[in-house]
């Protein structure tokens, strides 16, 4: 299937996993699911597997995690921002992108983060 044919848990979804207009991409929010489900083992298993998902998409349209400006990163339990730096500023390097980063009320499957971000294509 095309990259934007197939997004998330269960299939397809009403939703882009990214669109993109002029040098502007936005990809959708990943949560940390492979196969279908939550990863085990807690939120930084969860989020290392949500910025492999995302890695995937940024890869998939030709760009890098560098290319990468922003991000809003969504947590269901504000505790966990201690343990969100080291793992998010290994993916994305230097420079990294601005962030927003919140506490909510629930995510999707129960899960404990998820990443949307915004890249510029460069050139």
């Amino acid at each position: 299937m095309p990259l934007w044919g197939r997004v998330g848990v269960g299939g397809v979804q009403p939703f882009s996993p990214l669109r993109e207009t002029g040098n502007l991409v936005a990809f959708s929010g990943q949560v940390g699911e492979r196969d279908g489900q939550l990863v085990a083992g807690g939120f930084v298993p969860e989020l290392n597997q949500a910025l492999a998902n995302l890695g995937r998409l940024i890869k998939g349209a030709g760009l890098s995690p560098t290319d990468v400006i922003k991000t809003n990163v969504y947590l269901a339990n504000i505790a966990d921002w201690a343990q969100l730096n080291e793992p998010y500023m290994r993916f994305f390097g230097d420079p990294l992108p601005a962030r927003t980063a919140l506490a909510v009320a629930a995510l999707p499957l129960g899960a404990r983060v998820e990443i949307e971000a915004w890249a510029v294509r460069p050139g």
